[in-house]
């Protein structure tokens, strides 16, 4: 008697985050990193842990606080993160202390788009909004690393490319929280090449999700 197979396929998907993850990445940490997502996605695993932190900010954002719900926030979450919270909130501080004031956070949605064949889920953390009615739409890149500059491409070209769903009248920023950085477009980069890059990258995402 033989086992049964199991003939269920997850579809290839992305978010942002993981999309812009794989395109930073060269030869075979390509395959593996996308190998790694699939049994995550069907294992049903996966735990944000900086939720809290981006509650924080928003918070003395819109409460003009200077801080406050960001220092405390180190003393509130679980003693796992706090390490990780400590290393966070320095340049979470600076990130705050650079934002032109007045200014309002605003809700976002999110996009489902399509790359050629692959969905990726446009998903930031929060808007923000400025009295002449400009608005920023903000992801934020908590790694230790600063983001890589092909990632932080396809980031603000992904967020942009939607922004009409995202946040009318908005432009899209990366924040390098770890060092308090600001990341905007590039105004020399094409879009029609990042286009057609990103198109062949989400071809090998596909292919490697179902290989």
């Amino acid at each position: 008697m033989t086992a049964p197979v199991n003939t269920t396929q997850t579809v290839p998907y992305a978010t942002l985050l993981s999309f812009t993850r794989y395109v930073g990445r060269t030869g075979p940490r390509k395959a593996s990193f996308v190998g790694g997502l699939r049994r995550q996605r069907e294992s049903g695993h996966g735990f944000n842990p900086h939720g809290q932190l981006v509650k924080a900010l928003k918070a003395d954002i819109q409460f003009r606080t200077g801080g406050t719900y960001l220092n405390a926030v180190v003393e509130q979450v679980n003693a796992r993160w706090k390490p990780l919270y400590e290393a966070l909130v320095p340049g979470a501080l600076r990130y705050l202390e650079s934002l032109a004031t007045p200014v309002e956070v605003t809700p976002t949605r999110d996009a489902l788009c399509m790359i050629g064949a692959l969905p990726v889920k446009i998903n930031p953390h929060f808007g923000l909004r400025y009295p002449d009615g400009h608005g920023e739409v903000v992801r934020m890149h908590f790694d230790e690393d600063p983001p890589l500059d092909l990632a932080a491409v396809a980031t603000l070209h992904l967020m942009g490319r939607h922004m009409d769903l995202v946040l009318p009248n908005a432009t899209p920023v990366l924040v390098d929280v770890r060092r308090g950085e600001v990341l905007r477009p590039d105004p020399s980069v094409k879009a029609e090449e990042v286009e057609r890059w990103l198109a062949g990258e989400a071809a090998g995402f596909a292919a490697m999700w179902a290989a």
